[in-house]
């Protein structure tokens, strides 16, 4: 799967591991920066992942910050995205069990490298279980469709 990634400055460490780690596990980043550890704004860099996944260029996206919270801030500003900030492996799982979820957000400066591989696994090999949750996804997803058309 090809998935877009973007960092901050705080998450450029840890996105570059990431990186490395999608790879092993068959996937293909697309790195849409930033590409250095000097200061930059997250919502900048967040915006062009979450465009390529609102848009369905993309199925999934990966964003990296400091916390992961202002990337995840951002990104569900957008309609057809339901972000999730994550930082272990049951929450790997259950935002993709339970909220489909399609953009990760990490915490580079809170995860070790074992810690990211791990909630990176877990979070791309879980599906998502629909049934009830379904219906649940689908009321976030009128919540943005409503806001276009008004």
């Amino acid at each position: 799967m090809i998935i877009p990634i973007a960092s901050d400055h705080a998450g450029f460490e840890a996105k570059e591991k990431v990186k490395k780690m999608l790879e092993e596990l068959g996937h293909m980043p697309v790195d849409f920066g930033t590409h250095s550890d000097e200061s930059v704004d997250y919502p900048d860099f967040a915006i062009q992942v979450t465009e390529k996944v609102s848009e369905g260029e993309h199925e999934k996206g990966i964003l990296v910050c400091g916390s992961g919270q202002g990337m995840c801030m951002t990104a569900n500003k957008y309609g057809n995205i339901r972000a999730a900030l994550v930082y272990d492996e049951e929450s790997a799982r259950l935002t993709r069990q339970h909220n489909n979820a399609n953009i990760l957000c990490l915490p580079g400066r809170m995860l070790t490298d074992d810690q990211l591989k791990k909630v990176l696994s877990v979070w791309l090999e879980t599906d998502f279980e629909g049934g009830r949750h379904e219906r649940r996804v689908n009321k976030i997803q009128d919540l943005t469709q409503n806001k276009k058309d008004s």
